[in-house]
């Protein structure tokens, strides 16, 4: 069950706490989830206002690790809320001290526990190709997040590895603008979700991803607090999984 944040977010709308879930075990560190979506102005600034906020023990980000070097880059620009990397680069470089850590990898527990899903349901070949196709080109995208890092390091020469997502407000914009917009962004993505079901193989990789973070999650609890980055709609399969 999602317990008080322990933090005071004031009125600014951008923060408030229905993109938040803060999970307080009695004998457990915490874990908050903190919702975003994807490049939003709103969503960059709630992370970075929350993660300075919240100074957790561990910053747990949704990219694989082998991606994560480029986004530490894109963090180490100096600026609260760096042009580069969308909400990743914002939490990372509000981290200060915490252990940043990306959760959301293809590996052996991942390749595992897909396997297990594919013998329970047993897709038929179409839908499995499909899904075969979809985790690897999940891989392909955390290389070439891989290799831009490397450019990185040997040039210094940054590169937007990924076309930034365009929204209809900016950080420019009042508050309660950003807010409202992002507000209409995720009703519209519900209002899709409502009418028509993801496709077969999206659903099995993504409830794949949602127990693998959360397992992550779990393990890193053991660190201290943790602070999670996720796109919103995982936070609340993800809330549900680390309360069951």
């Amino acid at each position: 069950m999602s317990a008080e944040l322990p933090v005071d977010t004031g009125d600014d709308p951008r923060l408030h706490t229905d993109h938040v879930r803060h999970l307080a075990g009695d004998d457990e560190s915490a874990v908050t989830l903190v919702g975003v979506v994807h490049d939003h102005p709103a969503s960059r600034y709630r992370v970075g206002e929350l993660v300075g906020a919240l100074d957790p023990t561990v910053l747990a980000v949704e990219v694989a690790p082998l991606a994560l070097p480029l986004f530490e880059g894109y963090a180490a620009d100096g600026r609260d809320l760096p042009p580069m990397g969308g909400e990743v680069s914002a939490a990372i470089a509000a981290a200060e001290d915490a252990r940043v850590v990306g959760i959301d990898g293809v590996d052996g527990d991942f390749l595992r526990t897909l396997a297990r899903r594919v013998l329970a349901e047993r897709p038929d070949p179409a839908t499995l190709a499909r899904l075969v196709g979809s985790v690897l080109g999940v891989v392909r995208s955390a290389a070439t997040c891989r290799l831009g890092a490397t450019v990185a390091a040997a040039t210094g020469l940054q590169l937007e590895v990924d076309d930034p997502v365009t929204h209809g407000t900016t950080l420019a914009d009042p508050p309660e603008r950003q807010a409202a917009e992002e507000r209409s962004q995720l009703s519209r993505s519900l209002t899709l979700l409502r009418c028509a079901d993801p496709p077969e193989p999206i659903r099995v990789r993504d409830d794949v991803r949602d127990e693998c973070m959360a397992a992550r999650l779990a393990d890193l609890r053991a660190e201290g607090d943790v602070v999670a980055v996720v796109g919103r709609g995982h936070l609340d399969p993800l809330a549900e999984r680390l309360t069951e």
